[in-house]
């Protein structure tokens, strides 16, 4: 489950570290949030694992979660949506949102 105080931090642009119930944790770029904090309420990370890119959608009231970090967040993020980073390489993405990946 994720704190409450973490809820607004988990935004399109955010870097995020997901530690999952299983024992992994997945780091990654948040590139949406949906549905707000309601009940069926979700963000998608995306991450390269082993040179492929990798998308995982989490619910945000998911039992299987222990925790997520935010790493970074956006400094200059006009979108709520970044579907056009499945484009760009890894390179442009910190170019154009002016994160670190």
């Amino acid at each position: 489950m994720i704190a409450e105080a973490i809820l607004p931090k988990i935004k399109a642009g955010a870097r995020v570290r997901v530690h999952e119930k299983t024992g992994g944790n997945f780091e990654g770029l948040v590139i949406a949030r949906k549905h707000g904090a309601e009940k069926g309420a979700t963000f998608t990370v995306r991450a390269i694992v082993a040179d492929v890119a990798v998308e995982k959608v989490y619910p945000v009231h998911s039992p299987a979660i222990n925790k997520v970090d935010v790493l970074s967040s956006p400094k200059k993020v006009h979108r709520s949506k970044l579907y056009f980073v499945r484009e760009l390489s890894g390179r442009n993405i910190r170019k154009k949102l002016k994160v670190s990946l």
